[in-house]
């Protein structure tokens, strides 16, 4: 892949610091085919520096790269716990033609995302590919965006805007069909919509998590707020979810639905810069209470369709200068 056209800038969050006043950073994942394991760490290092390292069979680490360390998989729970042989070899090359090799970073600063997508790049032209290299392949990026804090006032309004905007974002972000057939990042439910943006909506963390456990008891979202919630309140998550696999963190967990790293005008700052508009609604509350507004009245008209909805936003947005 060489890109036709530069990147966008990578913009920064409106609230870039933590509450404590460290800067806030991001942890990403990537999925892909077309790589080996091996040869997709050898190429983060050739890229960013470090040397890759073989932590166990199918998992390898791209060590002290100037973005910190990457781990590389192959991202299957059940290959991944068998042992190595021949057999174990032949079924992860198989294995390979649907299931994703994974990158996962350290959580690095947000200016340091077009580094990021330098390495991208140099994994595309090595043969790396993306969703559309077919039908099956449902493959993602994730952004796991540092919380400013754990408190209500600093998640309730980035949540209750992402849910507002959601069905905009995935429109302008034109979603693979691979991906709107697939479960995974599922858009959430028109009635949680309906509660964050009603006259009286939660007013507090716990009457919040319960919201969302009752309406939205999965992580196939595309805003996983679990790795957060389990964080604040464990117990209370655990009583509703198999907690397996939700890494808990102080974190968000956006799901984006595509992943097009072989696509010539795809980058990781245009995806990152929609996320950062979630931040940046969150942060107007007169915008978030119009928005709130708007969707009761969509959700009181004859018909209260997704596309009519993202055609509102849009106008919303676009006459608030965003």
């Amino acid at each position: 892949m060489s890109r036709i056209s530069e990147p966008p800038a990578v913009q920064p969050l409106p609230r870039p610091t933590t509450a404590m006043g460290a800067p806030r950073k991001v942890g990403i994942e990537i999925e892909f085919s077309g790589l080996t394991e091996e040869r997709a760490a050898q190429i983060l290092c050739d890229t960013l520096g470090g040397a890759p390292e073989q932590e166990a069979k199918g998992r390898w680490l791209a060590k002290d790269t100037r973005l910190g360390g990457f781990e590389v998989y192959l991202d299957s729970r059940p290959l991944n716990k068998l042992d190595d042989n021949a057999l174990t070899r032949h079924l992860r090359d198989v294995a390979r033609v649907v299931v994703p090799v994974e990158i996962v970073s350290d959580p690095i600063a947000v200016e340091q995302i077009v580094d990021l997508d330098e390495a991208l790049v140099a994994l595309a032209r090595a043969g790396a590919t993306g969703t559309t290299g077919g039908v099956l392949l449902g493959f993602g990026v994730h952004f796991n965006p540092e919380a400013v804090s754990l408190d209500f006032s600093d998640i309730m309004p980035v949540l209750t805007a992402y849910a507002l905007i959601e069905d905009h974002i995935r429109r302008v972000a034109d979603i693979d069909m691979s991906r709107r057939l697939l479960p995974w990042v599922d858009p959430y439910p028109r009635a949680l919509i309906d509660r964050l943006a009603s006259r009286q909506p939660p007013t507090d963390m716990t009457a919040l998590i319960d919201a969302y456990l009752g309406i939205s008891p999965s992580r196939n979202r595309g805003l996983d707020m679990l790795c957060l919630f389990a964080l604040i309140d464990k117990d209370r998550v655990a009583r509703a979810m198999d907690m397996e696999q939700i890494g808990i963190r102080p974190t968000f967990h956006w799901r984006l639905p595509d992943c097009r790293i072989d696509e010539p005008d795809w980058s990781l700052a245009r995806e990152w810069n929609r996320w950062v508009l979630v931040e940046r609604v969150a942060g107007d509350d007169k915008l978030l209470h119009r928005l709130s507004a708007a969707w009761r009245d969509h959700r009181g008209s004859l018909t209260s369709l997704r596309p009519e909805w993202a055609g509102t936003v849009a106008r919303m947005l676009g006459e608030a200068g965003l």
